[in-house]
């Protein structure tokens, strides 16, 4: 029985889970989304919203007794990129400044497909994080771009057409050509000799003698 066990172990041991959950909070408060496990994600999310609260309360206390400098010192235990900590400070704390908790949503994505492990797309509120936006993107500059082996041949057969088209009218400008004469077409001459190669030769049958 699981009696007031509150966390997941994630088949890892306590040193190795506490630097993974820090190392996907870096990169979610940089990339403001991330792809995840379920289970991680759920693990995730209380540690990442801990950080931003400690940096609201930061915030909120204002430079007096130096509580802001306090609040950075703490999470740079967790988190160690100065950047990261600029931009939590800086853009993302203030954002959450009158929400008072639930600063992440975790989006179902399916199931993995070698080990059919659930996975999740855990982000903050406010984002505006589209997922279709890189692709868009991508189509539109794919566009005007032959798509397969058969669109890049159309287009250069196209283009092929489209040249010998300027050429016949630059002839055509300049003056037709007289036509050259059709020369008739060779024809092999009968030799003398017969060709009996590859003829079986004909037997006649010995005359009886006395004939009839």
């Amino acid at each position: 029985m699981r009696h007031r066990v509150s966390h997941r172990k994630l088949g890892r041991v306590t040193e190795h889970r506490i630097a993974m959950l820090r190392n996907q909070a870096s990169a979610l408060i940089k990339y403001e989304h991330i792809e995840t496990t379920m289970p991680k994600a759920k693990e995730l999310r209380p540690f990442v919203e801990r950080i931003i609260t400690i940096a609201k309360r930061g915030l909120a206390a204002g430079d007096t007794n130096a509580r802001t400098l306090h609040a950075r010192r703490l999470v740079l235990r967790d988190i160690q990129d100065r950047d990261v900590v600029s931009k939590l400070f800086d853009t993302i704390a203030p954002r959450f400044e009158a929400r008072p908790g639930g600063y992440t949503r975790i989006l179902r994505l399916g199931y993995r497909r070698g080990d059919s492990a659930e996975v999740a797309q855990i982000e903050l509120v406010g984002s505006e994080y589209d997922p279709n936006a890189d692709k868009d993107a991508a189509d539109k500059v794919q566009a005007g771009k032959p798509k397969g082996v058969g669109g890049r041949l159309r287009a250069a057969a196209n283009r092929l057409r489209g040249k010998k088209a300027e050429a016949s009218e630059g002839e055509a400008a300049e003056g037709e050509a007289p036509a050259k004469k059709a020369k008739p077409a060779r024809t092999k001459a009968k030799s003398a000799k017969s060709d009996t190669r590859g003829k079986a030769k004909t037997t006649a049958a010995p005359r009886k003698a006395g004939g009839s």
